[in-house]
């Protein structure tokens, strides 16, 4: 476990202050939460953890030329990192290119990956909604309805592990071929028709030309192999960070957040509400990493969120991290999502139970969850797999509203609509079309 710097326990606020006045704070209040969050870290109940060593980036070789990490670093800076965000990890064997992410994103909204035609990454992660889908679960491309949420796809490049449980997708090249080739849910559906799929693709203009353009050095530029690094190198550049939040702490913009958004922050942050020990950090989310990160952590909690037969069970459809481990405390244990745009990723909760944030402050505030009736009834107060830290808490409605004007403060407008990131496939648009964009296209 890593020790944290010891520094004042003071608000975040008071911190943040410092950008009226021109100063830095960021450092400041990234280290606030790596404080509180070690601090907590020595309760066992509090959540699950695996960590594994991991040695520190080199920039340099013994000779003093760049390595592959840092030329990925330098290619980053096209992407222009929001202040106060770290470099993010790229795996040398798919270094972000240009050519790759626009790629990428062509075969994220092109509904020719799924098996019948259907459906593309897209129909469960909108970029309106943050990249989810508004739905409580998700239904795939032959119609079965999946057991977990559609997670948003904000900031994917820092996240520790890919899904709401699964401590063993680490990758995106990885983890992008569960949707496309699982069957337990079907997602994509494209398992029966992997060489169908790859035909529809390299029939188009567009693809012929972007394929090898991304991939030169391959003697397949089109396989799937390829598609999967395409579509993660685009899910990499999903980066959010100018949300009203981000402009008053990074940024220096004293007016960009409310009086109420700013009380918010203080309770939010606050050792009596607690929401910082799951939710800290630049990308509010505790199982973040980065390109600097000195370990791998992957962490998952019990929120208190079913008790059915009073002994801390789950729903069979969606049971956590004891799906994976067969340990019986991992029982209702998930990730921790990232808040950035969370006002717009409704409904919440690892089976999307939850309608509102409001209602999700009203859970934690209980600590925990009881439902009365039904098949799920019991009190997820008293799941004795429930994380320290969900302890309950006293808000007046004043308090409230200020918590939900925070968590609504982090929303970055400018992401929600950014063209970089918005579907290439004008209406009535084919491949030939977009081959000589592609060839017009400056190099």
């Amino acid at each position: 476990m890593l020790t944290a710097p010891t520094i004042p326990m003071q608000s975040p606020s008071t911190y943040c202050a410092r950008a009226a006045r021109g100063q830095r704070c960021s450092v400041v209040v990234l280290a606030w939460g790596l404080a509180v969050l070690s601090a907590g870290c020595a309760d066992g109940a509090a959540f699950a953890v695996v960590e594994h060593e991991r040695p520190s980036a080199s920039v340099t070789d013994d000779s003093g030329e760049p390595t592959q990490a840092a030329e990925e670093l330098s290619a980053l800076t096209r992407f222009e990192l929001p202040p106060g965000f770290p470099p993010p990890r790229i795996p040398a064997t798919n270094p972000l290119t240009d050519a790759k992410i626009e790629l990428g994103r062509h075969l994220f909204y092109d509904t020719r990956l799924s098996g019948n035609g259907e459906q593309s990454c897209a129909s469960c992660h909108e970029q309106a909604k943050a990249f989810a889908d508004g739905q409580a679960l998700p239904t795939g491309s032959t119609g079965e309805v999946h057991h977990t949420n559609s997670l948003h796809l904000v900031n994917a490049v820092y996240q520790g592990t890919l899904t709401w449980a699964n401590p063993l997708l680490t990758s995106l090249e990885t983890q992008i071929f569960v949707p496309i080739f699982g069957e337990e849910p079907v997602e994509l559906g494209a398992a029966p028709f992997r060489i169908e799929i790859i035909d529809r693709l390299a029939a188009d203009a567009y693809y012929q030309a972007a394929f090898p353009a991304a991939f030169p050095e391959r003697e397949t530029p089109l396989d799937w192999d390829a598609v999967a690094m395409a579509l993660a190198s685009f899910v990499r550049s999903l980066i959010s960070g100018n949300s009203a939040f981000d402009r008053f702490v990074y940024q220096g913009e004293a007016q960009a957040l409310s009086a109420s958004a700013k009380r918010g922050m203080d309770l939010f942050f606050s050792e009596e509400f607690e929401c910082h020990h799951c939710h800290g950090g630049f990308n509010f989310t505790e199982a973040s990493v980065h390109a600097n990160t000195p370990f791998e952590a992957m962490r998952f909690n019990n929120t208190g969120l079913y008790n059915i037969d009073g002994e801390g069970g789950y729903p069979l459809t969606a049971r956590g991290l004891i799906e994976f481990t067969g340990a019986p405390s991992d029982m209702g244990r998930f990730r921790a999502p990232s808040l950035r745009n969370v006002a717009v990723t409704a409904p919440y909760m690892h089976d999307g139970s939850v309608e509102t944030l409001g209602e999700v402050i009203d859970i934690y505030a209980a600590g925990g969850r009881v439902i009365t009736d039904g098949p799920h009834a019991g009190d997820g107060r008293l799941n004795p797999f429930k994380s320290g830290f969900v302890v309950g808490f006293a808000l007046n409605e004043r308090q409230r509203g200020d918590l939900l004007a925070f968590l609504e403060s982090l929303t970055d407008e400018a992401f929600l609509s950014n063209p970089r990131f918005a579907n290439p496939w004008s209406a009535g648009e084919d491949g030939a079309t977009a081959a000589e964009t592609l060839t017009r296209a400056p190099q």
